[in-house]
């Protein structure tokens, strides 16, 4: 079974968020910025840069944290943003990732950690 990526991304105002989910995050984000779905909702508002993702090891677990995703306020999207972006830098080209990706593992952990609520502060002085 394919892996895949739930995605955000946003226009050069960082005044749009466009919620999407793909098997192949780089063709789609090269899509994004080439506009090359004429008349979408991305094309529309120049949603070309991906600032948040999250790779799943299936495509399923992928749409149901895009469903999840879209269910979520504008607020509850940018602290999800701003927690693992914070300069809202972008993350994925057409060129590929902007950034080494991070394991599975690592993204499953982070993910808990925003849940309980823990800052990079304290997880930095918890892993030494």
């Amino acid at each position: 079974m394919k892996s895949g990526y739930t995605y955000i991304m946003t226009n050069k105002y960082h005044n749009v968020l466009y919620t999407g989910c793909t098997v192949d995050i780089i063709k789609r984000v090269t899509q994004h910025k080439k506009h090359y779905y004429k008349g979408s909702f991305s094309d529309h508002y120049n949603c070309e840069y991906c600032v948040y993702f999250e790779e799943f090891p299936d495509y399923n677990s992928a749409i149901q944290r895009e469903n999840q995703l879209k269910n979520m306020t504008r607020s509850e999207k940018l602290t999800l943003i701003n927690n693992r972006n914070p300069e809202w830098k972008e993350l994925v080209t057409e060129n590929g990732f902007c950034e080494k990706q991070k394991t599975w593992a690592e993204q499953v952990k982070q993910v808990m950690d925003e849940l309980l609520g823990k800052s990079e502060t304290e997880q930095d002085d918890l892993h030494g």
